[in-house]
């Protein structure tokens, strides 16, 4: 830590008037005691407000300290000192309350740009988050615009069987990626602790191999998923199966099968 440049930052002169956060004076805190020269500076900035005060107020210059600190904390329960007739008393007590009030401005006004400039920041990373998103999304959609374009990649669709009549799903199979994307728009969203698993067929014999889960069904915004498929396809079919999924396809709770045209 460059200590010339803490000790010119400011934050000392705030830890005295009590316009830190409870994090940040706690933090100050912590280097008054690792740090002698931030401790010898805090102490000279105490002092030279005790001379402030006695010069304006010099009936009670610790009370207009505490009046500060309360101040700025929030904290109004301090007892005044008694009245007096005193006509310079009360010019400086005048004096008092309006570097009191100066004072409390300020730091208030510091306080209003410290969390106008937090919400800027937390703007600006939202918004990068946001171009992010939307580049992997433009990205992802590119990605699937050239793949049912391209009139090399097979496209199976697999219509709903009698557990799901109404479900449909397309699944666009490139055989030169081992890849296959499997369009699940049409089909019902899982229930809680189900899940869709995509399965490549061979048909004689009926042999089924798992290429995937379609997860996070109803966070995907396409609901077109892509699955790695090295098999032999002769059909695709789908099933709905527990969270994880099966080793072996549940026939009962088969959604939709397509067979892969020759």
């Amino acid at each position: 830590m460059d200590i010339n440049e803490y000790i010119n930052s400011g934050i000392l002169e705030l830890y005295v008037y009590g316009a830190l956060t409870e994090e940040e004076s706690a933090e100050v805190t912590r280097i008054l005691k690792q740090y002698p020269d931030v401790k010898a500076e805090v102490e000279e900035i105490e002092a030279a407000l005790l001379n402030l005060s006695a010069a304006v107020a010099p009936n009670n210059p610790e009370f207009l300290i505490n009046s500060i600190k309360s101040k700025l904390s929030g904290n109004h329960n301090l007892t005044r000192p008694p009245k007096t007739s005193n006509l310079p008393s009360y010019i400086g007590w005048a004096a008092s309350i309006l570097l009191l009030v100066g004072l409390f401005f300020m730091f208030n006004k510091n306080r209003e740009l410290r969390e106008s400039l937090q919400a800027l920041q937390a703007e600006k990373a939202q918004m990068e988050s946001q171009i992010v998103d939307a580049r992997e999304s433009a990205d992802k959609t590119r990605e699937l615009l050239n793949v049912l374009r391209d009139r090399s990649i097979l496209r199976v669709e697999l219509q709903g069987q009698e557990v799901a009549p109404q479900a449909f799903a397309t699944a666009y199979w490139d055989e030169n990626t081992n890849t296959t994307y499997i369009d699940a728009r049409d089909l019902p969203p899982p229930p809680r602790g189900m899940v869709y698993q995509v399965w490549s067929l061979k048909l004689q014999p009926l042999t089924p191999t798992s290429i995937g889960l379609l997860e996070n069904f109803e966070e995907d915004e396409n609901q077109i998923f892509v699955l790695s498929n090295s098999n032999e396809s002769e059909a695709f079919g789908i099933t709905l199966e527990p969270a994880g999924g099966s080793e072996s396809p549940t026939m009962e709770q088969l959604y939709t099968l397509g067979v892969v045209s020759s």
